[in-house]
């Protein structure tokens, strides 16, 4: 027997039909990209926001989508079978079960390494999500046409509207929710959302086509809806129950998941953005422990007269701390608003000059100062910012400073020739810009080590007197010679350096787990 449904020729729709159909489309549309925006916070934390992890959830992403148009086209002109509602209620279920198995699923697949381990991480969290999210399109397209004069009309509106959707809900999710509630609680309230959603269509299907709703399959799909709560909710407890480590605050922004985190047994207080350690502190005695700030603490030796400083990348803020002991006024500009709200509450940190909160390529062409010093901190575990480690920007940082001023840049990398091309090519970056450069580096004889790039285009001396001695010894102690001959000229248009960094930060990830231990990089 033929289904109302599925029949081309019924009355024209009234206005309810097209506020269903439509309303339908926009929140799947909303929903696909809040799944996708919503994908690098679940997978950035343990393999990083990088190209890589992008690549990897547009890939998943376009390939889901596609296979649920297919099928859901294939199941929209059959009579019986998938239908509307049901495929809602199962993208609502697939999206209240990724929290849930988001660990066990990035730690399984972890053994990939850092480019198949991502895709495949996004593959099995998302591809259901999204695959039925897809097939509401086709679904819709088949309800809401009369005939054959009318369906690229009705194409048209339903992935017109579907695509403004998409744009309602990527502006809602950035611009207000993501802040305000964080990832598991907006794909919790998603998930819920999607659950009424398909109720209100079976009860429409119901009303408007006497099509009845299949209570097993309904009653199956509400039972595991609620089952994916429960395991929310004993994740989230089992995962708070390390002693070890004590999370005092955390806050998901634009830019990140930033996590302040004590580590009990070895009295450490640890600052996290991400899958990166920005700033590590030792409790009883407040002394800052990411290795290279011992260099770039003792670099206010080589200019004794400087006044002031300019650092990007607040950090902890102990750089800032440690140049005031020189008399040193420092600006700081951070992109990330709760790095430098942690910096005050948590590591003591008092401002001696401005904290401009910004993405720092925008910032620093807004500065009306010059400074004797520019310290560049901006190192994450995931990805380098490249946009900031660029010829351009290098060139924009040199205008910036006083005559014979100091550019610092610190750069994390492997110290064995053959994996020295990213360290090559940022010193052959730095030298086509500066006429003098010196590298540090915080302990000689490891595999892998902070890179400290000092550059000037005045000579770098410390000068020989006796209070400066132990700094001259220390620094004398971790120099490191670089061939910039065997790099690559980093620019805006030619920029490998992500690419270059993989195998940085695959290791870099390892270490991290090692000190932090696994489970405070998953939400």
């Amino acid at each position: 027997m033929k289904n109302k449904q599925y029949d081309a020729k019924n009355p024209r729709h009234s206005r309810l039909d097209k506020l269903v159909f439509y309303g339908t489309v926009s929140v799947t549309g909303a929903a696909v990209m809040m799944v996708e925006l919503l994908g690098t916070r679940i997978i950035g934390p343990y393999y990083g926001v990088s190209l890589i992890v992008w690549s990897s959830l547009l890939s998943v992403s376009l390939l889901a989508l596609s296979m649920g148009y297919a099928v859901g086209g294939r199941y929209a002109d059959k009579p019986s079978g998938l239908r509307l509602p049901m495929a809602i209620v199962l993208a609502a279920i697939s999206i209240a079960l990724v929290p849930v198995i988001s660990e066990t699923v990035q730690v399984f697949f972890n053994r990939l390494g850092l480019r198949w381990g991502a895709l495949s991480s996004a593959l099995v969290l998302f591809t259901p999500a999204l695959f039925f999210l897809g097939t509401a399109g086709p679904f819709v397209i088949r309800l809401a046409t009369r005939g054959l004069e009318n369906v690229g009309a009705t194409a048209g509106n339903v992935y017109a509207i579907s695509t403004v959707g998409s744009v309602i809900g990527t502006l809602l999710l950035g611009f207000y929710l993501l802040p305000i509630f964080g990832t598991r609680a907006i794909l919790q309230a998603l998930s819920f959302l999607l659950l009424c959603l398909s109720v209100l269509l079976a009860f429409y299907e119901q009303k408007r086509f006497r099509v009845k709703p299949h209570i097993l399959s309904w009653s199956s799909a509400v039972a595991v809806f609620i089952l994916m709560f429960f395991l929310q909710g004993l994740t989230n407890s089992q995962r708070g129950g390390n002693p070890q480590y004590q999370v005092l605050f955390e806050e998901e922004t634009h830019y990140g998941w930033v996590r302040v985190v004590d580590q009990t047994d070895k009295e450490i207080r640890w600052l996290m953005s991400d899958a990166s350690t920005i700033g590590a502190e030792h409790l009883p005695s407040g002394k800052a422990l990411l290795g290279y700030q011992s260099v770039v603490r003792l670099i206010p030796w080589f200019r004794p007269q400087a006044k002031n400083a300019l650092l990007i990348g607040l950090g902890a803020g102990h750089l800032v701390n440690d140049y005031a002991k020189f008399g040193i006024k420092t600006d700081a500009i951070e992109i990330d608003p709760a790095v430098a709200k942690a910096a005050v509450e948590y590591f003591n940190f008092k401002p001696t000059g401005k904290v401009i909160v910004g993405d720092a390529r925008y910032q620093v062409k807004k500065l009306k100062q010059r400074y004797d010093f520019i310290i560049h901190d901006c190192f994450t575990g995931g990805a380098e910012p490249f946009h900031l480690l660029s010829q351009e920007m290098l060139w924009e940082l040199k205008q910036k400073l006083k005559p014979g001023g100091i550019l610092v840049v610190n750069f994390v990398g492997f110290t064995d020739k053959q994996r020295l091309q990213p360290v090559n090519s940022l010193a052959k970056t730095l030298d086509s810009i500066f006429s003098q450069r010196s590298v540090f580096v915080p302990r000689t004889g490891q595999e892998f080590s902070d890179y400290i790039f000092v550059v000037s285009n005045e000579p770098l001396n410390i000068n020989k007197e006796p209070d400066t001695l132990q700094a001259r010894n220390f620094l004398s102690q971790r120099t490191f010679d670089i061939d910039s001959s065997n790099g690559t000229l980093i620019t805006d248009d030619y920029n490998p350096l992500e690419f270059m960094q993989i195998a940085k930060a695959e290791y870099y990830r390892e270490i991290l787990v090692q000190r932090v231990g696994q489970s405070v990089l998953f939400h």
